[in-house]
């Protein structure tokens, strides 16, 4: 972590719609920006919204399951587990009601890995430099699943973008690519237009004619997802017939539902990236950076949370459901090395012990 990165401020201005929801909802969310390299974590104190940020390198997908956490990092799967026991004591308040602690992580070199999502107890990730989808192994850098019919070969060439996951029935289903290409870096060609959604069981191509799709997902019984480049949330029915549900000022990436309300990553565009000229972009004069409440019943956006500095794109959002306080430990922070954790208790060691590598007499 440079220190240009460990310094970065972030702000963002929070509206009535969104506090409200948040005082409502029953949980918090956890958001990934790799662009400012953090996890984000948004909950309620019982007054107000609250914000912790916490730096992980290039964080990009993220999963939660229970108590499990999954980040996926430039080089590096990190497995975070709630060590609930040890919320209410952290930093000697009474502020918090879970802390996610590092446990376990598979190094790896940057194989831009994009989204993440549990499989009944299995992991998978989306492995765009390979183009294919993944599990972590023990042993090997990476154990190669699936991948798009018209990718040929397996090799690190990023040749068609594939970047988004949804799970149905415990099982990978539905993927986003950038393109149906199979040379290196060709769906760079068609950003505006050669986007796909496929069917991961047959192979076939469910959507195509997408700018630049991703945050394929799974939710009351219909698959939806973000045409990103469009600025919108879409729902498409099993024939491959899609529904704009909304339209929003911003590159859209990152998405999560709880009940009857969707919540959207929004982003602004790079200008000199080669997607600057995203449909979206110029149908708004300025995009933003932050999370969009939507209705799904009326499309309406109903709140938003809106980074002023410090951040400009989301890649991904989870909530987590029945915390409210959350806090989350990196492996720089000096309170890891005092945690002890078992299933259902925790400890603090004292800190001076911590450091002299002494052990705790009984």
């Amino acid at each position: 972590m440079t220190a240009e990165h460990a310094a970065v401020s972030l702000n963002c201005e929070i509206d009535q719609g969104f506090a409200e929801w948040m005082a409502a909802c029953g949980g918090s969310l956890a958001i990934t920006t790799y662009q400012a390299d953090r996890l984000l974590l948004v909950g309620w104190n019982g007054r107000q919204v609250s914000f912790l940020p916490r730096a992980f390198e290039r964080v990009m997908g993220i999963d939660v399951r229970g108590g499990q956490m999954a980040l996926a990092t430039r080089h590096a799967l990190l497995l975070l587990a709630n060590a609930e026991a040890l919320a209410p004591a952290y930093l000697q308040t009474d502020r918090y009601d879970a802390l996610y602690l590092p446990h376990a992580s598979f190094h790896m070199p940057d194989l831009r890995i994009h989204d993440l999502a549990y499989a009944g107890d299995t992991l998978w990730m989306v492995n765009t430099l390979m183009s294919c989808l993944c599990k972590p192994s023990p042993t090997q850098t990476f154990v190669p699943a699936w991948r798009p019919p018209f990718v040929d070969v397996l090799a690190p060439e990023d040749r068609c973008h594939l970047n988004g996951l949804a799970v149905v029935d415990e099982r990978p289903r539905y993927v986003t690519a950038l393109g149906a290409t199979n040379a290196a870096g060709a769906w760079r060609e068609r950003l505006r237009d050669g986007g796909v959604l496929l069917d991961v069981d047959s192979g076939e191509t469910l959507l195509g004619g997408l700018a630049m799709p991703h945050s394929p997902r799974w939710h009351h019984d219909a698959l939806w997802l973000l045409n990103s480049g469009e600025g919108q949330l879409l729902r498409v029915d099993a024939s491959g017939r899609s529904d704009v549900v909304c339209e929003l000022p911003a590159y859209l990436r990152g998405l999560c539902f709880v009940g009857d309300y969707a919540l959207v990553g929004l982003c602004m565009i790079r200008e000199r990236a080669f997607f600057a000229d995203m449909p979206v972009a110029q149908r708004h004069g300025e995009l933003m950076c932050g999370i969009a409440i939507v209705d799904l019943r009326s499309g309406r956006r109903l709140g938003l949370l809106r980074f002023t500095s410090g951040c400009t794109e989301i890649y991904d959002l989870r909530f987590l459901e029945g915390i409210r306080r959350p806090a989350v430990l990196n492996l720089e922070r000096a309170e890891l090395k005092r945690a002890v954790t078992l299933s259902d208790e925790g400890w603090w060691l004292d800190e001076a012990l911590a450091n002299s590598g002494q052990t705790a007499a009984p």
